[in-house]
């Protein structure tokens, strides 16, 4: 698999690099979170970053005055495993760079995306990156297996959190796995054993083969 970077041409339908900000305090503040040993870990907010002064320039600029929550995923990862969407963009901040496994939501067909469809993305550390509401995107994989990776996600107040129970109405309901969270996941992930929706087919792409 070819690894693009978020300044190529191939990036513009997936999202876009948001200029002006400050990250430094930031980057600071997640470097304080330790890693895990292995996998992956995520918190949709994260008090030591909302109190950083970029949490408002977002909040005010980046998301037009709408209440955000400032959390960060982290850990270590090579693997695809689900892909997710929400109503709206997700923001992106790695204290290193990392890679973003990324599809397009129109690349869904009969609830399902064949994995060939997947583009791998370079971000720069520190950069902040936008990815489009209709970007599948799912946990960054780590450049640096000894570094892993920590990556801090803005994203709308409540975004990822519990569940609302809800009758189902389309096939699209069957994918809500989360609050304002849609999630296609691979027949051999965690997710797809915890009953998440199987809509991903083909290899299970890991990028540390590639």
């Amino acid at each position: 698999m070819h690894i693009y970077s978020v300044a190529d041409p191939e990036f513009v339908p997936y999202g876009k690099v948001l200029s002006g900000y400050d990250t430094a305090e930031l980057i600071a503040a997640m470097r304080k979170i330790p890693l895990p040993e292995q996998g992956t870990a995520y918190e949709p907010g994260i008090d030591a970053l909302e109190a950083c002064e970029i949490f408002g320039a977002f909040r005010a600029n980046a998301y037009g005055g709408m209440p955000i929550q400032l959390g960060m995923c982290w850990g270590h990862n090579t693997k695809l495993n689900c892909l997710e969407y929400h109503r709206d963009s997700e923001l992106n901040i790695g204290d290193e760079d990392f890679i973003l496994l990324l599809a397009k939501m129109e690349d869904i067909e009969n609830g399902k995306l064949d994995t060939e469809k997947v583009k791998a993305f370079r971000a720069p550390a520190g950069v902040v990156i936008e990815v489009y509401e209709t970007t599948l995107h799912y946990a960054p994989c780590h450049t640096y297996e000894a570094k892993g990776f920590r990556v801090a996600v803005v994203l709308p107040k409540g975004t990822n959190t519990e569940k609302p129970e809800i009758a189902l109405k389309n096939d699209e309901d069957r994918m809500l796995w989360a609050r304002n969270k849609w999630l296609l996941a691979h027949p051999d992930s965690s997710e797809a054993k915890q009953g998440a929706y199987i809509g991903l087919v083909g290899n299970n792409i890991d990028i540390a083969q590639c």
